[in-house]
């Protein structure tokens, strides 16, 4: 067996795998770490690095698993192999692919150079070192700090923003002055695949936090000095894309069949081809792109290849609906669990031990305990800030 991609998906199904000891597991990563993206934006505010990644080493540690570092480039379907950028080879009978998903700037011209990310750890690390760089050397912090998408991402650190820079103001010995944290989104509302009493509550939430909104509004293009919006520029030396994401270029390089939204087509077994799964963000699946489908879909097909190779009849996939769980700000998130609506501070507690259980889904107990507990930790590599918190 091999597993290609170390997020949610292929880390979860290599776990699954390894219960069965019929079953000889291969992961491929081009990752040392697991990114646990859910806490990605606190990290970037103030919050522990460890929080939001974990070696695979510990997540893998006496497991029936082999961890391969590599960048998958091919599939060679004749020789049932994938090739990595150094030309390795690496055989398979059954392939699990759970790559995940890359930004995409839509062709914006200056995105790419000038915005900062939150995909991943390195991303958020840069976005903190620029925050606090910037006090370091103008001794001012920017008018404006403009977060594009008006999604979970964009929500959650928009939410959290505000406060992070009164703190790390006041640590540099920065005099005090008005800055504005902006949200723009290209819909009219927040989170548009969501009820609209949910985007309304999310919206009052984030302006009494005091975010700007600029809802229906476009981005035309950024340059180093401003971002240009519905045709009228905000200046800004920070601006942090959060507004779009593509599937992993490595499906349609290797010619799999998608849908017109880049998606790999899966059978009932989310089979793409002979042997070969296509799970996760990267399947055409109902709710395909949160981390709870890709840990559903990650335990269906290790069952059912266990179930083969145990000469069962294998399952019929079902999609699960998620529980969609939205932090706008200190103690308080947007839940929306089927039918039912909360918001406040029941729906910070809900994300917090649904953290815990995310944890749970790839360590045992004790280890998740730990690293949740992370969560309360503080971690800045600014000397100043670091010292602040000291005192």
């Amino acid at each position: 067996m091999l597993v290609v991609g170390g997020g949610f998906g292929g880390v979860k199904a290599a776990l699954e795998l390894s219960k069965h000891h019929n079953i000889d597991t291969t992961l491929l990563s081009d990752e040392t770490n697991f990114s646990y993206h859910p806490t990605l934006f606190h990290t970037a505010t103030g919050g522990s690095a460890a929080q939001s990644s974990i070696p695979l080493q510990d997540i893998f540690e006496g497991k029936s698993v082999v961890l391969v570092k590599g960048r998958a480039v091919s599939v060679d379907r004749k020789k049932q192999a994938v090739i990595t950028e150094d030309g390795q080879s690496y055989p398979y009978d059954k392939l699990i692919i759970s790559l995940g998903s890359v930004t995409n700037y839509f062709g914006i011209k200056g995105l790419a150079e000038y915005s900062y990310g939150t995909k991943s750890l390195r991303e958020v690390q840069a976005l903190k070192a620029h925050l606090h760089q910037q006090l370091i050397d103008e001794k001012r912090p920017d008018l404006n700090y403009v977060i594009v998408g008006g999604g979970p991402t964009g929500i959650e650190l928009a939410g959290a923003m505000p406060a992070y820079l009164k703190k790390i103001m006041k640590a540099h010995h920065v005099r005090h002055r008005t800055v504005h944290v902006d949200l723009v989104e290209a819909a009219p509302r927040l989170m548009p695949r969501m009820p609209e009493s949910m985007s309304y509550a999310i919206a009052r939430r984030l302006r009494r936090l005091g975010v700007r909104l600029y809802l229906g509004k476009a981005v035309q293009g950024e340059t180093a000095d401003a971002l240009m919006v519905g045709g009228k520029p905000i200046q800004s030396h920070t601006v942090i894309w959060t507004a779009g994401m593509t599937n992993h270029p490595f499906l349609k390089d290797n010619n799999f069949t998608l849908n017109p939204h880049g998606k790999v087509v899966v059978d009932k077994y989310l089979q793409a081809e002979k042997n070969i799964y296509v799970i996760a963000d990267n399947a055409d699946t109902p709710y395909s792109g949160m981390a709870q489908t890709a840990l559903h879909d990650a335990k269906f097909v290790a069952g059912n290849i266990a179930r083969h190779a145990a000469g069962e009849a294998q399952e019929v996939y079902q999609p699960k609906k998620p529980i969609y769980v939205t932090p706008a700000g200190p103690r308080w998130a947007a839940v929306l669990w089927g039918p039912v609506k909360l918001y406040g501070w029941i729906g910070y507690m809900l994300r917090s031990f649904a953290d815990l259980a995310g944890y749970h889904d790839l360590e045992p107990w004790w280890r998740a305990g730990k690293q949740w507990i992370t969560e309360f930790d503080e971690e800045e590599s600014c000397a100043i800030c670091a010292k602040a918190n000291l005192d």
